[in-house]
């Protein structure tokens, strides 16, 4: 890849950076799993539904999605709802209370070869931003000793103060390149999940990378990635 041609680099931070999306995977899974036993006509939860329903998502987005896909109508509650109570935002919650211990017992680590491309570009002065719709990604990119390579920080916490869309609208993709002071065409998108894929391909940046963690190939190249890899470090000139 010739990195002559872009100035920025925008990450996706869960699959793409650190392998929280397994620890994701499996909070959604308990959480959903739950849920779905007390309506025993409702298909159970897999892991293509955390694909095609959840991944890349704010985490409300995700549960309501997979919801209405089984066909089940929740109250939409408040953030501050406990994790406890039968609502769309008091399921997400329980499903950040797992994520949320299950980081804390177990730690995290860079994916080696996103780790070499992060150092590999920091040495080139390529501008980088992490761009998640996590409100975790601070305490992410902490354990995995990453936050030091990362002046700007689009995160669930900051798409909510300052009303962004979430993925798979560009919005906070945009105001990532925005806060690094760059134009979108001369930045690279690195992403798992569909739904930022196709947030990447809606706000016209230069290259959209499709980081294939489980999702498949062509499924990343029809939603919009211009070229997919396995992991990061293929791109490393």
């Amino acid at each position: 890849m010739d990195w002559t041609a872009y100035s920025g680099a925008l990450f996706d931070l869960d699959g793409v950076l650190t392998p929280t999306a397994d620890i994701h995977r499996k909070a959604w899974s308990e959480m959903f799993n739950s849920v779905l036993a007390k309506y025993p006509a409702a298909r159970a939860y897999t892991d293509e539904d955390y694909f095609q329903f959840v991944d890349g998502k704010p985490r409300y987005d995700g549960v309501r999605s997979l919801l209405a896909d089984r066909g089940i109508t929740l109250p939409e509650g408040s953030p501050t709802d406990s994790p406890q109570d039968a609502t769309i935002c008091g399921l997400g919650n329980r499903k950040n209370e797992v994520f949320v211990n299950v980081l804390a017992r177990d730690g995290i680590g860079p994916y080696q070869g996103s780790q070499r491309l992060v150092d590999a570009l920091a040495a080139r002065r390529v501008e980088m931003a992490v761009v998640s719709s996590s409100r975790n990604a601070d305490s992410v990119l902490r354990a995995s000793g990453l936050r030091s390579r990362f002046d700007v920080v689009v995160d669930g916490v900051l798409a909510a103060k300052e009303g962004l869309a979430g993925k798979p609208a560009p919005d906070t993709y945009l105001r990532g390149a925005e806060l690094l002071g760059l134009d979108p065409a001369r930045c690279v998108v690195f992403e798992d999940a569909v739904s930022g894929v196709e947030a990447g391909a809606a706000g016209h940046f230069g290259l959209v990378v499709g980081v294939d963690r489980g999702v498949g190939a062509e499924r990343l190249l029809a939603s919009g990635a211009d070229v997919v890899v396995n992991d990061l470090e293929e791109v490393i000139q």
